[in-house]
């Protein structure tokens, strides 16, 4: 069996830092397979990308779904501006508050395959 590719390191936006770690932590538990993830930093505010982007250079970063779109495209463009070659992602605004963590970790586990691999 092919051995799991990465490590890949994960930066996630999200306002509610303990549910962000929770939920990955569900995502690279279901995906460890495949892919090595390390959740390695939340940022609380839209603020902290920046900083927190230039500190760790991440592989990933997820925005999570309690910011809009524009909320979004901003942290992406902060953290593109530092590193170009980032892998990002924006949770779609509101599915934890319509469907719960389920459907994150289950919309998630969709998603990230194809973002690793591109």
């Amino acid at each position: 069996m092919a051995s799991p590719k990465g490590p890949f390191r994960l930066v996630t936006v999200n306002t509610a830092p303990e549910r962000a770690q929770r939920l990955i932590g569900r995502v690279a538990d279901t995906l460890k397979d495949q892919y090595i993830i390390i959740h390695e930093a939340n940022c609380s505010k839209i603020e902290e990308v920046g900083p927190k982007v230039q500190e760790l250079m991440p592989d990933i970063l997820f925005s999570a779904s309690m910011w809009t779109a524009e909320e979004a495209q901003q942290i992406h463009a902060t953290a593109r501006e530092i590193k170009p070659d980032i892998k990002l992602h924006a949770i779609p605004t509101g599915l934890q508050v319509e469907r719960g963590p389920d459907a994150i970790v289950e919309y998630l586990c969709e998603k990230v395959p194809p973002l690793l691999d591109s």
